[in-house]
């Protein structure tokens, strides 16, 4: 399973794919500093920049070009056959891939939102949205590895999940948001270190479990559908 996920992260950074991982993050700290030094208060700056620009946009859309990209492309090219050909268990294989995104997605949202939180109230609240951002990584990363091995446009489709289901449906459709990663994401986060930047719509134990469900959830349906594509030489 290591060497699976070395050859992914290393695949993953070789692309220019990768270079996509670094404007949004940049872009966030960028807005927070900026209000800083002009003495702005983080009344005013703290909820379009950490819910509005962190958590709907530079969580999910590195979750997607991350979890999405990890597996995508083999499937794509038909190299997955290749892969399928190898002596290894498709649980090691789909959970080496799952690593990988998880672990470059929290990193790559978890560390500039803890500066941006630091930044808008305190530390208590930066590690908030980290610990927020980490389940949220592993939420999105299952979901988004498994559209990769349903459909041929899985960037197409997590992006309208992104954008319409939770960016239009979730803020105004009550009923939307238990199936809401985002929603979860700042329920954690909320409870961690109660703020007015944040206003959870849904219950820490919701919260937790539904994370839990998607991640755990997609990673097993992940094994399975893997698992359909060395019987019927699938290759989408």
């Amino acid at each position: 399973m290591s060497t699976v996920a070395y050859i992914t992260a290393r695949g993953l950074f070789g692309r220019r794919r990768a270079l996509l991982l670094l404007p949004l993050p940049l872009l966030l700290v960028g807005l927070a500093l900026i209000c800083e030094a002009y003495d702005v208060s983080p009344a005013d700056w703290g909820q379009p920049v950490v819910v509005g620009l962190g958590l709907a946009v530079v969580l999910p859309v590195t979750a997607l070009i991350v979890g999405t990209g990890v597996l995508g492309s083999e499937v794509d090219d038909g190299t997955i056959i290749h892969i399928l050909t190898k002596p290894l268990p498709r649980r090691d294989i789909i959970l080496a891939k799952m690593l990988v995104a998880a672990g470059v997605t929290a990193v790559t949202a978890a560390v500039p939102l803890f500066v941006v939180g630091a930044l808008a109230e305190s530390v208590r609240f930066g590690l908030a949205l980290a610990v927020g951002a980490v389940a949220g990584a592993l939420a999105y990363s299952a979901l988004f590895l498994l559209l990769s091995l349903l459909t041929r446009r899985p960037v197409l489709v997590g992006l309208a999940y992104i954008l319409v289901w939770e960016g239009l449906l979730g803020r105004f459709v009550s009923g939307t948001r238990v199936l809401s990663i985002e929603q979860y994401v700042i329920g954690i986060a909320d409870k961690i270190a109660p703020s007015a930047i944040l206003d959870g719509k849904v219950s820490l134990p919701v919260a937790v479990v539904m994370s839990a469900i998607f991640a755990v959830g997609g990673t097993l349906y992940a094994i399975n559908r893997l698992g359909s594509f060395s019987m019927a030489g699938e290759t989408s």
